[in-house]
């Protein structure tokens, strides 16, 4: 059975230098895009401006390109064609500018000079408002900062094999995309990461100065983890259930349930964030409320 990939929250300074693929040898196996942090990513969720949009193909046969700001200074790039109709109707009818969440595959294309660019092929992609764009922004911001602390982690163990990684804390899979990162990119430059994290936060909280300082190398005294100050939006888990129990009903139109990659989309304009719809979700399915058909689809009871 085919096991789902996590769609990666990282930022498009990220993301966009994840130009070395790693195919699928066996067919229908996945493939990744390794990034200079070492995620191996095949799926994504990205948040934030949809500035552009064009439709470079036809009426009947549509091919949409599309250009979308996640942060202050970066953008990612997107590609719809025939094979993601829902994706096609969808951005046909958002009116640029508009704040957009997009769930999709990674690709990479080199061109005949050897140049190799990257975008995302959409699965779905759907309007949000802008806390959900915020929320998305700050676990960009702890996804991405944690990558930078496990690269350290690599890089102060000197020559080491992903044995020697994952006897420092760093997990299997993590350890092998570190790797395969230090061996294609070499050690990265951390201010090309930390840009994007301080304009995030900055994005979060306008009214506080923050300032990261951007130096070349994560030095010893930084915190283990990015403090935000809690915001007041917080809400009773039963009230979130009663929201994801609702989307679930309005999302299952043909009777087989609802599409993880819709509910996820969904749960985010909700303000629930992706850590919190799988806790969520498990104790549903938990109580008995809600099961799955299979593992692309949740339906509820």
């Amino acid at each position: 059975m085919n096991i789902r990939e996590v769609a990666w929250r990282l930022f498009s300074a990220e993301l966009n230098g994840a130009v070395y693929e790693i195919k699928g040898e066996a067919e229908k196996s996945p493939s990744y895009a390794v990034t200079p942090l070492g995620a191996m990513v095949n799926r994504v969720l990205m948040a934030g401006v949809l500035t552009e949009k064009e439709n470079v193909g036809t009426e009947d046969d549509p091919l949409w390109r599309g250009r979308v700001q996640d942060t202050l200074s970066g953008s990612f790039y997107i590609n719809i064609g025939r094979f993601q109709p829902e994706a096609a109707e969808a951005i046909a009818g958002i009116d640029t500018p508009a704040y957009v969440a997009v769930v999709g595959k990674v690709r990479t294309y080199t061109t005949d000079d050897g140049r190799t660019f990257v975008s995302v092929r959409p699965e779905t992609i759907s309007v949000i408002d802008e806390p959900a764009r915020d929320l998305w922004l700050l676990e960009a911001a702890e996804s991405s900062w944690s990558r930078l602390k496990t690269m350290r982690k690599a890089i102060s163990a000197g020559t080491a094999d992903k044995k020697d990684l994952v006897s420092l804390g760093i997990r299997e899979k993590d350890a092998e995309g570190v790797l395969i990162a230090l061996d294609q990119y070499g050690t990265p430059n951390s201010m090309t990461y930390l840009k994007p994290i301080q304009n995030a936060i900055r994005t979060i909280l306008p009214d506080h100065s923050i300032d990261l300082g951007l130096p070349e190398d994560i030095p010893d005294d930084y915190p283990d983890e990015i403090e935000i100050e809690p915001g007041s939006t917080a809400r009773d888990n039963a009230d979130m259930e009663d929201i994801v129990l609702r989307l679930l009903e309005e999302l299952d139109t043909d009777g087989k349930g609802a599409l993880r990659e819709e509910l996820e989309s969904k749960a985010m304009v909700e303000g629930i964030t992706s850590m919190e719809l799988e806790e969520i979700t498990n104790t549903l399915m938990d109580k008995g409320l809600v099961y799955e058909p299979n593992i692309r689809h949740l339906k509820r009871i």
